[in-house]
């Protein structure tokens, strides 16, 4: 192999290296950014006791409970709540799981007494910053979706 081919892969290798070397940093900063920060420690004070520290949500969650609820969902990509828009669960929070699905019976509280807007908002963020890029991508799209 000629000198030139060699130069030419090795630029190719470093440039990669330095793409990627890149979009690891701006992911890394990006989870950690102050919003988030702060959205984790609101998470953890207000919904970890129901959804989990780990965002893995109560036991048996898809199975009705005796008073006919089911339990807290996880927030992690093994739940659900990647299926809803931004504007879905800003409302959920805010206004409790009824201001989307009236007659719903539910033991989400709502958190408009609770929690300010930006409030709600860092802690969906920080949820939403602990999804692998498959289940934040569809969470984008029905959010540009909705209205």
């Amino acid at each position: 192999m000629s000198p030139r081919f060699w130069a030419a892969l090795i630029a190719v290798e470093a440039a990669t290296v330095a793409v990627v070397g890149y979009f690891l940093f701006v992911a890394t900063a990006d989870s950690q950014s102050p919003q988030r920060s702060a959205g984790r420690e609101l998470y953890l004070a207000n919904c970890a006791g129901c959804h989990g520290a780990d965002l893995e949500g109560q036991p048996d969650w898809m199975k009705r409970n005796e008073n006919g609820r089911l339990p807290a969902p996880p927030h992690d990509e093994s739940g659900h709540t990647w299926h809803h828009s931004d504007k879905q669960l800003f409302t959920i929070t805010k206004f409790g799981l009824q201001a989307i699905a009236p007659g719903y019976e539910s033991d989400m509280p709502a958190f408009e007494n609770v929690l300010s807007d930006d409030e709600i908002r860092s802690i969906l963020s920080y949820i939403k910053s602990t999804w692998p890029e498959r289940e934040r991508n569809y969470q984008a799209e029905r959010s540009r979706a909705d209205p």
